[in-house]
């Protein structure tokens, strides 16, 4: 762990921008005012002073109870479905090692492994998409490459590329091709003083549940020693409260999308409305799951001992869509549209930062 220790200093240097997809930026174990390290940059970066520090990996665990399930099928020859899920937990595990960290570039790579589990009231539910998710549960396997490119000491830019392999898939069954799914981003953006920094650009992802382009602004601003604001919008907004240099409170939204291919194990088959078979259509095989839920979120972030923090998070989750889409057909038809009742979750978080030592030694002046 210590030989790891200045491999996070490195990644603190580099201060990545969007917290959404990218460890959040630099430093709230530092100085907190306008007279911190940043203000010494010779580049812009998205970062501003007082936001916690970044994280070099992480875990994380979330959970949420008992809520209502409600499945209502598209298509002639299923059946609906309404029933209790016991339980609906993801576990969550990242890590960043800096590439390249140069005044004037900056390459990170992340890697990510995710796994989200149901548990259903009667099991089996005979219910052909929830029986295969509890069996096997879902799970994500990704890689990303993120450039942080510091023009001068006003602009910056950042481009990320990401993979990962979604699905219910087992490591005998996995073929990258069915399950691989690519995401990215670019922004441009404006470092107008330590305390202040946007920027604008697009994402090409899967935060609404289907891949979609759509605009992105990144909005960082400290507003005093204890008040600030850090935002991705439409995908996340955060206020953030700096209650010491080691304790950190947020609270905000954020809409996290996720897609998942599924391979059932029985066929589905369509109908016609007289109950026979659809010549031209082939029976279901494989479907696409595209779930989308907003959460209204705090958080508290605290120092545990130099290099490790913790993180606890509540909050209410409200689900806009679970639904199942045709990927054996072409016509990508929506077959079941579901809905998970609003929950409360809680989440824990145990993460890696780059040691005050190592951040000094990094940010002292030339």
């Amino acid at each position: 762990m210590l030989r790891a220790l200045p491999l996070f200093a490195l990644l603190g240097a580099a201060a990545p921008a969007a917290a959404q997809v990218f460890p959040p930026p630099v430093p709230a174990t530092g100085d907190t005012t306008a007279t911190g390290a940043i203000d010494r940059q010779e580049f812009a970066t998205p970062s501003v002073v007082g936001m916690g520090p970044s994280k070099g990996l992480v875990f994380h665990y979330e959970r949420m109870p008992k809520f209502r399930v409600a499945s209502d099928a598209k298509v002639v020859g299923l059946q609906d479905y309404s029933a209790d899920a016991e339980k609906n937990a993801r576990l969550v595990i990242k890590g960043y090692i800096p590439m390249l960290n140069r005044p004037h570039l900056k390459l990170i790579m992340g890697v990510n492994y995710e796994r989200e589990e149901f548990e259903f009231k009667n099991v089996p539910t005979r219910y052909e998409l929830y029986d295969n998710i509890e069996d096997k549960a879902l799970k994500t396997l990704g890689a990303q490459l993120a450039v942080i490119r510091p023009v001068n000491t006003v602009n910056w830019y950042i481009f990320r590329i990401k993979g990962e392999l979604s699905g219910d898939y087992t490591s005998s069954e996995l073929n990258v091709s069915d399950y691989l799914r690519v995401s990215s981003e670019f922004l441009y953006g404006w470092k107008r003083s330590p305390t202040f920094s946007w920027g604008i650009g697009a994402q090409l992802g899967y935060t609404f549940g289907r891949q979609s382009i759509y605009p992105a602004v990144l909005y960082n601003r400290t507003f005093n020693n204890r008040w600030g604001v850090e935002a991705l919008f439409p995908a996340r907004i955060t206020m953030r409260y700096n209650a010491t240099p080691r304790s950190l409170f947020f609270a905000g939204y954020s809409v996290d999308g996720f897609n998942y291919i599924i391979k059932l194990r029985n066929e589905l088959k369509r109908q016609n409305a007289e109950g026979d078979a659809i010549a031209d259509k082939k029976p279901l095989r494989t479907l696409e799951l595209r779930e989308t839920e907003v959460k209204l979120r705090g958080r508290w972030e605290r120092e545990i001992y130099d290099f490790l923090w913790f993180g606890l998070e509540g909050g209410y989750r409200y689900n806009h869509a679970f639904d199942a889409f045709d990927r054996t057909n072409a016509d990508r038809e929506k077959i079941i549209d579901s809905k998970f009742a609003g929950a409360p979750y809680a989440s824990v978080e145990l993460f890696i930062v780059p040691p005050r030592k190592f951040l000094k030694k990094t940010t002292a002046p030339r």
